[in-house]
């Protein structure tokens, strides 16, 4: 009693403290990021180690399996895969929840450390590493495109100045550059005129390279005066290069531009980047972790103008997608829907209540409640978005119950005649103890998604905390605020008939008697209604059975990814046009807004696409409908597949694949794993419950092998490091040396002219200098014939794996698409020696179906043992 009395008596304290509660909610609001769903940081942790010119299978045998063992020991991390390909290799790691990014980021440098003398001396650079989280799309593309400028002067120009100072924007946390690659020289050799004149391309690289030299020359000091020494060491340009004496033959120099045709050009040839038709520099940027999305999006377009001022005016900076338009949408709906839950609730509460004194006690009590949580949320590291605005909205019915619980005791005391600062005190008191109980029940029930592990627990907790702490601050606001509002403004009246709104009086009165009569015939017919109860839960199972499940309701978030899957033994001149034919049919949909794409790389078969849809006011179609009506129009381009997928805000993994839902196969025998691989492929590709079925085992890509005669090299002189030197000085696009820029650094690439990178029979033209000063050709002591080899190497752990990608139909569930998996696997007879397993959202959808159950299960029986609580306390008081 005098708990409550502290509180009524005193008014202006216990507005005060009200006032305090909305303040700081109002404050937290301001200052809580924004965001499409609560933030999850998946540790994920990205190693890349390259050695250029060198096939998958020697990346994955010399680079890959020895940082894989040094990394599988790292403890925490759930899975491990790996991505060998021409030159590159990209190992993927991912660790628990729980463990700490920065941590696993300590052991990872330590693993690397460890691994680095078991790495081939021929590696460039050291294996490098990053974080990642994969479930954070892009927040920003920008293009660069322009008539005047090459694309290697664009890339420049982006990775220089652009990215560097969008990188400073404030939320931002790293802006990748795409498209192209930074200016180089490049000495493009004439292998006939080398034979000529006597010189290997080794000879050329060590001329070039001693040529191009960086070393600190000294100062002279004088008694008066101090000079330093400089020289022209360095040589900047293509035209420095091309008088560049690099052989005496007879005496007579040779120079560089004798043999080799040497321009200013770009790092690697083989990368291309599109917008709208045109060839463009991307520039992907990415978020901080926690970082507001739309505010980072404001910066970064208030930025915009200088961005252009800083750049030449002949180049075009766009914005070809931008994240933020679909979450301001989503979120402006969902305040919108939160505004209007409230309003209603003071609605019914007034039609009920049929006082506007009284009706003004929740409609107060409820804002507070909401704005309150807010303050709670920015303490917790919570955001603004779908789910926390979800859980204030359904809040809002129960908040208001503590206040109508209370509201409605008092009054009962009013129209007895009582004082209100009496009935106050003695209404609060009677129903306080079954206020504590009503929350207490409600935040109980709450409990099992608190508890939940993995990604689902991460996400549902936000939505979990966030209403826990509105009941609890509509607990607090129901037994201060609410009771001293009702001894203040609430006036004694005598019992009767309600004088106000007397139409609806009589409505609530016939629901009354309806009511009555209905619990009359329930409770003398308890058979039926039993009956009818078993029966209800019966359903109830038949039905959680039945329906299909899903991880997440599918997005329209108004953008997608597309990926380009073309015959293994593709060019990139060819690639390079499947791009643009493929954009041009995606760009020619109506609902599609603008396209930018890229391909190249260490793998030329593929390539990627960012499509940016209409908005929805602008458009009929769904993502999914847009993508179906495209199907048909893809699959007539011969050679080559377009797999589309909506973008979702929540990803899983860091496992990049063509579609959005994968299948793994493991086996410890290759073999064994590509025979059984289109097998399998071929049998989930009939399965309706699947859509857009393909697979990254790429083993059948086009080499050109060559077998050394070791005992002909022997009687030359000529050793294997010799040979394997000349094919990659001629094909390799080998860095030999670098020039040094007040902004940058640049490459001097050397490898034969593009006329005989491009066929096959100038390996007859290549040769090698012996000991004795002979001029060998490679034909003397090497033969090569057509041969398959792939493209890329994969594993997942230290195991080999073929990872088999899909998307679901229109109108499909996950639940069906893996039970047809798991089915077509049996009923194929696959072998001990391959195993299948989900990966990436497929995997966390399956093991959250396993413990589903018990998950409402748990919440079922909080609640009857909360309620059963709930009734000791009532009978004790």
């Amino acid at each position: 009693m005098k708990f409550f009395a502290l509180f009524i008596q005193r008014p202006v304290a216990t507005t005060l403290l009200t006032l305090a509660i909305t303040l700081s909610g109002i404050i937290g609001f301001s200052l809580l990021p924004v965001s499409p769903l609560p933030q999850v940081d998946y540790p994920v942790i990205m190693v890349s180690a390259s050695m250029p010119g060198a096939d998958p299978e020697t990346m994955a045998s010399s680079i890959a399996t020895p940082l894989e063992r040094a990394l599988g020991r790292i403890a925490g991390v759930n899975e491990m895969t790996s991505t060998s390909s021409l030159g590159s290799t990209r190992i993927i790691l991912q660790f628990s929840l729980d463990r700490d990014i920065n941590g696993a980021a300590r052991d990872v440098q330590a693993a690397l450390n460890a691994a680095q003398s078991l790495l081939p001396s021929g590696m460039p650079n050291r294996p490098t590493y990053f974080k990642m989280n994969p479930s954070d799309a892009p927040i920003m593309i920008m293009t660069l495109t322009s008539d005047t400028f090459s694309q290697g002067q664009l890339y420049d120009f982006a990775s220089t100045q652009l990215a560097q100072k969008i990188a400073q924007t404030e939320g931002v946390s790293e802006v990748s550059v795409g498209g192209s690659s930074l200016p180089a020289v490049r000495v493009e050799l004439n292998p006939g005129a080398l034979f000529n004149q006597g010189v290997s391309l080794d000879a050329v690289r060590q001329a070039i390279s001693a040529a191009n030299v960086r070393r600190p020359q000294g100062s002279i000091d004088s008694s008066e005066q101090h000079w330093q020494v400089q020289a022209n060491d360095e040589i900047k340009t293509a035209e420095g290069y091309r008088p560049l004496i690099i052989h005496y033959n007879n005496g007579s120099p040779v120079r560089l531009q004798d043999v080799a045709n040497v321009v200013d050009s770009v790092q690697d040839v083989r990368n291309a980047g599109m917008s709208d038709g045109k060839p463009a520099i991307l520039l992907v940027i990415s978020r901080e972790p926690g970082a507001n999305i739309i505010a980072t999006v404001d910066r970064i377009r208030a930025e915009l103008p200088a961005l252009r001022a800083s750049i030449p005016a002949s180049i075009q900076l766009n914005i070809a997608q931008d994240r933020s338009p679909t979450i301001r949408a989503s979120l402006d709906e969902v305040e919108q829907s939160l505004v209007i839950a409230v309003a209603l609730v003071i609605l019914v509460v007034f039609l009920f209540l049929r006082s506007g004194r009284a009706t003004l006690i929740p409609a107060v009590a409820v804002p507070v409640s909401l704005i309150g949580t807010f303050a709670a949320m920015y303490l917790c590291d919570f955001s603004l978005n779908n789910l926390s605005l979800m859980a204030l909205t359904i809040a809002t019915g129960f908040v208001v119950d503590d206040a109508i619980v209370v509201l409605e005791n008092i009054s009962r005391h009013l129209e007895a005649g009582v004082k209100p600062m009496v009935a106050a005190l003695r209404g609060v008191r009677e129903v306080g103890f079954t206020v504590l109980s009503m929350s207490i029940s409600l935040v109980a029930v709450f409990i099992p998604l608190l508890l939940m592990e993995g990604l689902p627990g991460r996400l549902f907790r936000e939505f979990a905390v966030t209403l826990s702490v509105a009941i609890g601050i509509s607990l607090v606001i129901s037994l201060t605020l609410t009771p001293m509002m009702c001894a203040h403004l609430l006036r004694a009246r005598p019992v009767g008939q309600p004088q106000r709104i007397r139409g609806f009086g009589k409505v609530l009165l016939a629901i009354q008697q309806g009511y009555g009569r209905s619990l009359n015939w329930v409770l003398g017919h308890t058979r039926w209604v039993m009956a009818v109860l078993l029966s209800t839960i019966a359903l109830n199972v038949w039905l959680y059975i039945s329906i299909p499940k899903t991880f997440f309701p599918e997005q329209d978030t108004g953008r997608m990814m597309g990926f380009i899957q073309a015959d293994q033994s593709i060019s990139f001149q060819a690639m390079q046009q499947k791009l643009k034919d493929f954009m041009k049919i995606v760009s020619a949909d109506p609902a599609v807004d603008n396209v930018t794409g890229f391909t190249g790389g260490s793998r030329t078969n593929s390539g990627s696409m960012f499509i940016s849809l209409k908005p929805l006011s602008e458009r009929s179609e769904t993502a999914q409908q847009v993508i179906a009506r495209l199907r048909g129009k893809l699959a007539k381009e011969p050679g080559a597949s377009l797999f589309l997928s909506p973008v979702q805000d929540i990803r899983v993994g860091g496992r990049q694949s063509n579609a959005s839902y994968q299948y793994t196969l493991l086996a410890d025998d290759l073999t064994a794993l590509r025979e059984w691989e289109p097998k399998v492929r071929a049998a989930l590709s009939k399965l309706p419950e699947l859509a857009d079925v393909n697979s990254d085992q790429q083993d059948k890509g086009s080499e050109m092998a060559l077998t050394y005669d070791r005992e002909t090299m022997a009687r030359l002189g000529i050793d294997v490091s010799d040979a394997n030197a000349l094919l990659n000085n001629a094909f390799g696009q080998r860095q030999i040396s670098t020039i040094y820029q007040p902004l940058n650094q640049y490459k001097v690439v050397m490898e034969v002219a593009p006329q005989y990178t491009q066929d096959v029979s100038s390996l007859d033209k290549m040769f090698v200098i012996n000991s004795n000063g002979q001029s060998i050709p490679l034909s003397y002591f090497a033969k090569w014939q057509p041969a398959n080899a792939p493209l890329a190497v994969n594993h997942q752990g230290l195991s080999a794996a073929s990872t088999i990608s899909f998307n679901l139909p229109d109108g499909g569930s996950l639940s069906e698409a893996t039970a047809a998996v798991e089915r077509a696997m049996t009923e194929l007879g696959v072998p001990g020696t391959v195993r299948g397993v989900f990966a990436g959202t497929a995997q966390v959808f399956q093991e959250t179906l396993k413990s589903q159950l018990w998950l409402i299960m748990a919440a079922i029986a909080t609640g009857i043992s909360c309620w059963g609580f709930c009734m000791k306390v009532m009978f004790i008081r």
